[in-house]
């Protein structure tokens, strides 16, 4: 088996026992889910931030490969892509503030619901954005990515060429399937920092993606 094809088995192999672990953990001390395993600053939060830099990481590696093709739009758009998660790597610990425990400025405590410097947690006309755009639009829109696209991809001809002309790495038909059983486990654990544990398996999925898409001479 090559190498990238170990790689995204035990990437694979995370996001199961990922999800094992989360069930085991939730079922035997509820107490200890909310508290410590998916709790602010925990593991499960920054393993997240780890995974979505490294995202980042290896989506700026294939720009890089693509300006070299003289693919200039591709290039453009991965670059793209990259900046997004690596956005979304610092939002996860809001920038690195506790961890070299720097004040948020007066507009982030004025403006921000836990008052610490990310835009995630903004409050804009008296909804916070985690509750809105961040949520369940956010969550709607990668279940799409997720589970659609892949189906689309395969029937389709123009969605084909739609993605390799932005070099949209389409995800396989596997990872549609771990992210509907993760979804379905997220809606029958009752936690709040339920969604922690999602955002884990979700950086997981994106990486094994990134590295073996459906199309993945297209993508770098």
């Amino acid at each position: 088996m090559p190498a990238l094809q170990r790689m995204d088995a035990l990437i694979l192999g995370a996001i199961f026992a990922v999800l094992i672990v989360t069930v085991g953990v939730y079922l035997t001390d509820k107490q200890y889910f909310a508290l410590v395993y998916a709790a602010e600053d925990g593991i499960v939060e920054y393993a997240t931030a780890v995974f979505l830099l490294i995202c980042s990481l290896v989506l700026a590696a294939h720009a890089r490969s693509l300006i070299r093709g003289r693919r200039g739009l591709a290039a453009a758009c991965t670059l793209l892509y990259a900046l997004l998660f690596f956005f979304a790597a610092g939002e996860e610990v809001s920038w690195g503030q506790r961890i070299f425990g720097w004040e948020s400025s007066e507009f982030f405590v004025e403006r921000n619901y836990q008052a610490e410097t990310n835009i995630h947690n903004l409050i804009v006309g008296e909804k916070q954005l985690t509750k809105t755009l961040f949520g369940p639009i956010l969550t709607s829109v990668m279940l799409l990515y997720l589970v659609v696209l892949p189906l689309l991809y395969s029937r389709l001809g123009f969605i084909r060429s739609i993605a390799s002309h932005l070099a949209i790495p389409v995800p396989g038909v596997r990872h549609g399937i771990l992210a509907v059983a993760a979804s379905l486990l997220v809606t029958v654990i009752t936690a709040d920092r339920k969604w922690e544990v999602y955002e884990l398996v979700f950086s997981l999925l994106m990486l094994s993606i990134f590295l073996f898409p459906q199309n993945r001479e297209d993508t770098r």
